[in-house]
């Protein structure tokens, strides 16, 4: 792999320790890949943030490297933490989990990654180019600026998006390529899609049918970046898909040939069966809205459908301290607070231990759905926002 000489300088530690051994990484990686060079990133995002996911191991590694006063070069954001950052006793979260979370997130600022604790970067400042080379790293952000954007990345680890941060480099390999963004399958849209439920359950079927490969979309006949939103994420969680194409709306598929390529229909059936796979639990204990991190139109619609009225049920909606603040600023937050829920920042159900809060947890995500009885015990009402919504 051809390295430049401020890259092989980099490489023989004349950066420093902790920057020769990321950039140890990256080589190794692009070997492993056959990558033939380095490429600069616009950003980066950053996940292994929560306490819950990482442990002291984690903390103990974060802190040693901001120790040594490293400093990333490019734009970073950070994933979402393991609880709201100013609002965690609110919530229901230990002391000791707040203190251990507290020092990941301070570890990060020493080294110059801007907090921002969301999986939705795009929504709060961080919006790359079309066609822009980026390192991110929570799988739904990266399936959103592959496909929707149509920026390149690969789906790093939390280590890798660390090492492109702080060098600004990555591997030239993977979605970075043209030739490996072509279609797969072709996927025959012939359901009624109306809600983000809806593109989540069709996400999270698609997703189990091609693994890892890259699905074209036909029949789409509306879909908002919410919907789009949705979509990827489930995929991204039930396959692995990091890129998607949708017939008329993605930047990327008018350039796609997809004559000969194997079809896998979707309809109202297969829409009915994926409900019903997804739902695991029947009395919810909370419902809990935002994985994706919910964008200000999502908690909009929340606000107009919850205003005046009393929930059954208590209701967080998880978001960026961003979308937060300008949802506060309008008044959505007042109406959502009155009618009994809570807007939750910097967090979200996944990443969060709220396995000591509730056991069945009522979503619209799809994403969701397939990450919550593994990685918090949850049952799971799955459902769209109609009937999740319901007032006494």
């Amino acid at each position: 792999m051809y390295l430049t000489k401020e890259q092989e300088k980099m490489l023989e530690g004349e950066e420093g320790e902790v920057v020769e051994k990321l950039m140890r990484l990256l080589v190794r990686l692009g070997d492993i890949y056959n990558a033939d060079r380095m490429i600069p990133v616009g950003s980066v995002q950053v996940s292994g943030v929560s306490y819950k996911s990482i442990g002291d191991p984690g903390l103990e590694f974060l802190e040693d490297f901001a120790s040594k006063g490293v400093k990333v070069k490019v734009l970073t954001y950070l994933n979402p933490a393991g609880m709201d950052l100013e609002n965690w006793r609110e919530i229901g979260i230990p002391a000791d989990f707040a203190e251990r979370q507290n020092r990941i997130i301070s570890a990060f600022k020493k080294m110059g990654i801007v907090i921002t604790a969301t999986c939705t970067p795009y929504l709060a400042g961080n919006l790359p180019r079309f066609r822009e080379h980026i390192a991110w790293s929570e799988s739904s952000a990266v399936s959103f600026s592959n496909s929707v954007i149509g920026a390149r990345t690969n789906r790093e680890g939390g280590p890798s998006a660390l090492a492109a941060a702080i060098c600004g480099f990555t591997p030239n390999y993977g979605l970075h390529l043209d030739e490996n963004r072509k279609p797969d399958f072709v996927i025959d849209v012939k359901a009624d899609l109306s809600f983000n439920a809806d593109f989540g359950a069709m996400g999270y079927f698609v997703g189990s049918a091609v693994k890892n490969k890259i699905p074209y979309f036909r029949g789409i006949k509306e879909a908002n970046t919410d919907n789009l939103k949705a979509l990827g994420a489930a995929m991204a969680a039930s396959g692995a898909v990091a890129l998607y194409h949708v017939e008329g709306m993605t930047p990327e598929a008018g350039l796609m040939d997809t004559e000969g390529l194997e079809v896998i229909e979707f309809g109202n059936e297969e829409l009915k069966e994926t409900y019903e796979k997804l739902n695991t639990g029947e009395e919810p204990d909370v419902v809990i809205l935002g994985c994706p991190h919910a964008s200000l139109r999502e908690i909009a619609e929340v606000a107009k459908r919850v205003e005046g009225k009393t929930l059954k049920k208590p209701l967080w909606i998880c978001t960026s301290r961003a979308m937060k603040e300008t949802a506060e600023r309008m008044g959505l937050l007042d109406v959502i607070e009155k009618a009994g829920g809570k807007i939750v920042a910097d967090t979200c159900m996944v990443v969060s231990p709220i396995e000591n809060l509730f056991k069945t947890t009522a979503v619209n995500s799809g994403k969701a759905a397939h990450y919550l009885p593994g990685f918090c015990k949850q049952k799971v009402v799955f459902a769209n926002i109609n009937d999740l919504l319901e007032e006494k």
